[in-house]
């Protein structure tokens, strides 16, 4: 068993900063070809596909939106085209709270939002890059879930919550489906992580010290604790695994 992803082409959503870059560079340090994909800052892709060049590895940049299935299909085809084979290993780390907002005031295009670039994007990425998988018997889909699809999230981010609770219940389901053709589907599901937009954009200073107070390890997450469970899962230390979650939440949410 080993850690060795040598010939594995890779895909990671929303990989241009935070945790998805952290994946991506992670992935790449253990040998695995890169799928890069950003939105809209294409310099922090670039930024990211520099450092993993820089050591020594191999990335490219696709800049689409996943919660379009035509956009989804050509990121997909530019990351084969680029490295010449389907996916191996599929990491669909786009996601959003996009924004805090009481029930009592939800809007329809905001819960369309908030589903379609949690719920929908990994629904059409899984289904992109299955036929490619089950080709050659094998392949590793990671999907992300949260700490909140298990307490419900924090104030005004119920939908969001609720978004990644679906993505745990279809991952489930697809590991069922998937498993007879050799491909395992997991999920990681972070705490409270720092150095990352999410929080930087809806969590302030207080509630940070707070939520940090309440976790047993007494410190916050970091892209690369992430990064790690994400690895471990595309490697084949992780072969008998299917259908699970990784808590990544340093003790604060115990299951």
């Amino acid at each position: 068993m080993k850690l060795d992803l040598t010939g594995k082409i890779a895909l990671v959503t929303g990989s241009n900063a935070g945790i998805g870059r952290a994946i991506a560079i992670a992935l790449a340090a253990n040998g695995a070809k890169v799928g890069v994909n950003c939105l809209r800052n294409v310099a922090q892709g670039e930024e990211t596909v520099a450092a993993i060049r820089a050591a020594g590895g191999e990335a490219v940049l696709v800049q689409a939106d996943v919660t379009n299935a035509a956009e989804i299909d050509r990121l997909v085809l530019e990351v084969e085209q680029a490295f010449g084979g389907s996916v191996d290993i599929l990491v669909n780390n786009a996601g959003h709270l996009v924004q805090r907002l009481a029930n009592s005031e939800m809007t329809e295009e905001l819960y369309n939002q908030i589903m379609d670039v949690n719920l929908k994007s990994t629904v059409f990425m899984c289904k992109r890059v299955i036929p490619g998988m089950k080709a050659k018997g094998a392949g590793r889909i990671i999907n992300m879930s949260s700490v909140a699809a298990h307490n419900g999230g924090g104030p005004g981010s119920s939908i969001y919550a609720a978004s990644k609770a679906a993505v745990s219940a279809y991952s489930k389901g697809l590991a069922k489906e998937l498993a007879s053709g050799g491909i395992t589907v997991n999920l990681v599901s972070p705490g409270f992580i720092g150095n990352t937009m999410f929080h930087a954009t809806f969590t302030s200073d207080d509630a940070r010290k707070a939520t940090i107070n309440g976790i047993p390890l007494q410190r916050e997450g970091t892209p690369e604790d992430v990064a790690g469970a994400v690895l471990y899962l595309a490697s084949d230390l992780a072969a008998y695994l299917t259908g699970e979650t990784i808590e990544i939440n340093g003790g604060m949410m115990m299951r």
